[in-house]
């Protein structure tokens, strides 16, 4: 029976929600780039983030105070950089192709736990075999990439691709360090709450190199709004999910968000994929969720959620 949270809400259910509030998150910043640059959208969605975030803190008693500053500096540093690299990748490639790359944050996770094994198998006098199996998800989940980026190579977008890889890349590094904090007990909200923090301050300094803040109109206010409310609300129903189901079907549960990005693309921005894209997505959602089983317990469950650094 499948794991009920708190509300009556089961922890399938809540991450097929998650999924489809960060496919309308990524809609609604892809209109946004009309109007603003990535570093003022990523300053704004943390804005309201961070007064949700400290809003619900002081609703459930938990304090502000940490034991652990220099992890929640590394951990927001590189999440906000990767918030920042994926909305810029939203505003320059079809909203599908730049939810796939930063989706392959599980697949960069599996790379950096193979080549730890590489590194420590010496030391541990070669006793410790390499998984063959996460090897080939880590390949089949780069052969997707190279199927995803293939449209990008005729338009000449490329590095807009390469921006998009990078986002999730770097998320898989915030990833992991939330698993550190987990580890040590910090709550939830707190990581949030400082992740939120540091993206107002790093979106601010990037808005100002890129030009500085633009005015608002009713229409960019709302979709600003919009952003931080869907991804607030995304990452917790997707905590929640975490905390309560089990991690391998919650994790294959969230790749629903590409499938939710590509109707969306296709209806507000008429943006259809080819053969060789929706294959390349495909191969990517299938090596995430293997590597997902093939990772250990204590790294899949902190690790495994990804779309929102």
């Amino acid at each position: 029976m499948a794991a009920t949270a708190r509300g009556g809400m089961s922890a399938p259910a809540l991450m097929i929600a998650a999924s489809l509030l960060f496919a309308l998150m990524g809609a609604c910043v892809k209109l946004a780039s009309a109007h603003y640059n990535a570093g003022e959208i990523v300053l704004y969605r943390s804005l309201v983030g961070l007064a949700l975030m400290a809003a619900l803190m002081r609703w459930r008693g938990i304090g502000f105070a940490t034991r652990f500053p220099a992890m929640h500096l590394w951990r927001s540093v590189t999440g906000a950089t990767a918030l920042c690299l994926w909305f810029y990748a939203i505003a320059h490639l079809p909203l599908a192709t730049a939810m796939t790359l930063n989706y392959m944050s599980s697949v960069w996770i599996a790379l950096f736990l193979v080549g730890g094994a590489v590194l420590l198998a010496p030391e541990r006098g070669g006793g410790q075999a390499i998984d063959v199996r996460l090897v080939a998800a880590v390949l089949i989940g780069f052969v997707g990439v190279g199927l995803v980026l293939r449209p990008t190579l005729d338009q000449e977008q490329l590095w807009h691709g390469v921006i998009g890889l990078g986002s999730g890349l770097i998320a898989a590094m915030a990833y992991l360090q939330v698993t550190a904090l987990g580890r040590v007990g910090e709550p939830g909200e707190r990581v949030v709450l400082f992740f939120s923090a540091t993206g107002v301050v790093f979106g601010l300094a990037v808005a100002l190199l890129l030009g500085g803040l633009q005015g608002h109109s009713l229409h960019g206010a709302t979709l600003l709004v919009a952003i931080g409310v869907l991804a607030t609300a995304a990452q917790w129903m997707m905590t929640r999910a975490y905390g309560t189901g089990a991690t391998l079907g919650i994790a294959a549960l969230q790749y629903l968000g590409i499938v939710f990005a590509s109707l969306l693309g296709l209806l507000l921005f008429d943006e259809r994929l080819t053969v060789l894209s929706g294959a390349g997505m495909v191969l990517i959602m299938a090596a995430g969720v293997a590597a997902t089983l093939l990772r250990s317990p204590a790294s899949t469950r902190g690790a495994a959620a990804p779309t929102e650094t």
